[in-house]
């Protein structure tokens, strides 16, 4: 995408009244204005939110939201000129129920308060395989979860579908060692019994992998509000 057409982007996310840019100080980051009131400034209703991090192009968040309209679905991701196209979809649609936030992960507990998500939804997110200073920044790693329990509803469900074997061999180790219970499971779900309905939504990256004939990986499981959770040891050899 050239310079140009991310800037008329950009420019064009800022008059959205569905796209959100919290600034945030760096050293010193203060709660977005939003926070624990997304369903009384925006949504405008009392239905469960829904997130997808990561999201892209928003393809889950949009798609969600047209399938089952009675909850609400935000977009979380950085890239602004990718996360342009779910905003003018959802707009286009008119969809009420969804929005999208433009910070890093990392500031997620900035954006959303205490039990104000009840499930979260991560497609295809970088794995940050090796060295090991990356694994810290897998949005499945103990360091992510411990943030997402601070918004979540206590055992709210958190949704990994990856196309890498790594990321999803990571995350079930994590699960596993933290006695977390799992919803679903598979490493193969386009022939599982999982294939259905939401789950059947494709993404840009999935549409891509599946040109690649790469197998798509599904790990579903409750994160309780109150676990002090542990990281798995990691073998630096296997993540290459």
């Amino acid at each position: 995408m050239s310079k140009k057409k991310k800037l008329l982007k950009f420019s064009q996310n800022k008059t959205f009244p569905n796209f959100f840019e919290p600034v945030f100080n760096f050293t010193n980051p203060a709660d977005f204005e939003f926070k624990s009131k997304w369903n009384e400034l925006y949504f405008k209703n009392g239905n469960p939110i829904i997130l997808e991090l990561g999201c892209g192009k928003g393809e889950y968040t949009v798609e969600l939201s047209k399938k089952i309209p009675e909850f609400n679905y935000i977009g979380v991701d950085i890239k602004g000129a990718r996360m342009w196209k779910g905003a003018t979809e959802a707009l286009n649609s008119k969809l009420p129920n969804t929005a999208f936030v433009r910070t890093f992960i990392e500031y997620i507990d900035y954006c959303f308060g205490k039990d104000e998500v009840s499930e979260i939804w991560i497609t295809f997110p970088d794995p940050h395989l090796s060295p090991r200073k990356r694994i810290r920044k897998r949005l499945t790693s103990s360091v992510f979860l411990s943030k997402y329990q601070r918004i979540l509803k206590n055992n709210g469900i958190i949704n990994l579908k990856t196309d890498d074997e790594v990321l999803y061999h990571y995350t079930k180790a994590v699960v596993l060692l933290n006695d977390l219970k799992i919803i679903a499971d598979t490493e193969d779900l386009y022939n599982s019994d999982y294939f259905t309905d939401i789950l059947a939504i494709k993404t840009f990256y999935e549409r891509m992998w599946n040109k690649e004939g790469k197998t798509i990986k599904y790990l579903s499981f409750l994160l309780p509000e109150n676990k002090i959770l542990k990281e798995p040891p990691i073998d630096d050899e296997k993540q290459n």
